[in-house]
């Protein structure tokens, strides 16, 4: 039976997972993905306005196409090659949106000959990415080298392969074991893809990211670095080879069939990347942010993402309004967007949040007797 928009909705609610828009104002972040606080930084906004205010007369902000048509620039041009040169690849291509991002490099790399093995707890993007490929694809448990190499041993194809992960997992924040990884893909001559959407600016030598941390850069087929997380702006990137570039110009349709980011987008692209690389103080608090959560919750993550289980749609939702109630903002993760039954709050460490916050949170959360935490 097709089921119309009004009994899907309906089903949705009676299950207790109906989304909605909602406005918070004047409450402790702990939910953001502002981790260094650009996003918040007068000297971020100065330096955009700035930008703007000295091209006002000699460019165009609007869009006006895709980049195929009428949207490409010089200014986006030399942005990509900016940002490629800094993390230690040949080159990049800006996509609108990180979800756009992974749907267009997984729709473009891998085709009807070619396999996937993709951890199980990657983003929704890269999962649908997948089911727009032709290729087969196979999960491998989180985190799991010897499943992993189970697969890769048991599923031999005529084409390429892939192995797709994230190196920090955005509703966990658990880290992934890249290299171990990269040193299955050379044993198996697999290309490695990943997604370094919560890393990039928080991690690694001048917020570089993970992969650039482990000195991966040449072993990584792909990296795909989001702007709309530590970097405090909107939009993405894909970083490779000129191959990969050239493919995605023609194949990839999430960038094919988009109008271009405006100039003031890529201004505050560039302002981020001016930005966040000298944030090291920031980046140094953030770690003491970490350390003191880690000495309040035992078994927690050693990122800045972290998840407190909570069994249940009802029971993650109410223990989120409570909180809200004494001035936190913490978003619950509920099923469909988590598997059921493991429901979480997820909880954003930022480098402007306090001891006296932490300490805070530690005792609100204590408070709630009545949920069940696993």
């Amino acid at each position: 039976m097709i089921l119309s928009l009004e009994e899907k909705l309906q089903k949705r609610e009676a299950g207790g997972n109906l989304r909605g828009l909602q406005l918070r104002k004047n409450l402790i972040d702990f939910s953001s993905n502002d981790y260094l606080g650009i996003g918040r930084s007068p000297k971020f906004a100065a330096g955009i306005l700035e930008e703007c205010g000295r091209r006002v007369e000699s460019c165009l902000f609007g869009s006006t196409g895709s980049r195929l048509l009428t949207g490409n620039t010089l200014y986006a041009e030399e942005l990509e090659k900016s940002i490629a040169l800094f993390h230690g690849y040949e080159t990049g291509l800006i996509f609108n949106c990180g979800y756009m991002a992974n749907i267009g490099l997984l729709s473009t790399v891998a085709g009807d000959r070619d396999i996937i093995f993709y951890d199980s707890e990657v983003h929704a993007s890269i999962r649908e990415g997948i089911r727009l490929s032709t290729s087969k694809a196979f999960p491998f448990r989180h985190n799991d080298i010897e499943h992993l190499e189970n697969r890769l041993k048991k599923n031999s194809c005529r084409g390429n392969q892939f192995i797709s992960v994230e190196s920090i997992y955005s509703t966990d924040g658990s880290v992934s074991p890249l290299p171990e990884i990269c040193r299955l893909a050379k044993k198996y001559g697999a290309r490695v893809l990943v997604d370094e959407a919560h890393a990039v600016g928080v991690s690694g030598i001048l917020g570089k990211g993970l992969v650039d941390e482990y000195n991966l850069s040449s072993e990584v087929f792909a990296q795909v670095n989001t702007f709309g997380k530590a970097l405090g702006a909107h939009g993405a990137i894909v970083l490779g080879g000129p191959l990969l570039k050239k493919s995605l110009i023609n194949f990839a349709n999430s960038y094919i069939y988009t109008t271009a980011l405006p100039l003031h987008s890529l201004i505050a692209i560039q302002s981020g990347y001016h930005l966040f690389p000298r944030l090291e103080n920031e980046r140094i608090q953030l770690k003491k942010n970490i350390s003191i959560f880690r000495n309040l919750f035992p078994n927690s993550s050693s990122t800045h993402i972290q998840a407190i289980r909570i069994k249940g749609n009802e029971k993650v939702k109410k223990a989120s309004q409570k909180l809200l109630y004494a001035g936190f903002d913490i978003r619950p993760l509920t099923s469909p967007t988590v598997r059921r039954g493991h429901e979480i709050l997820r909880i954003s460490l930022h480098a402007f949040n306090t001891e006296s916050e932490l300490i805070r949170l530690f005792q609100e959360i204590g408070s709630i007797k009545e949920m069940n935490f696993e």
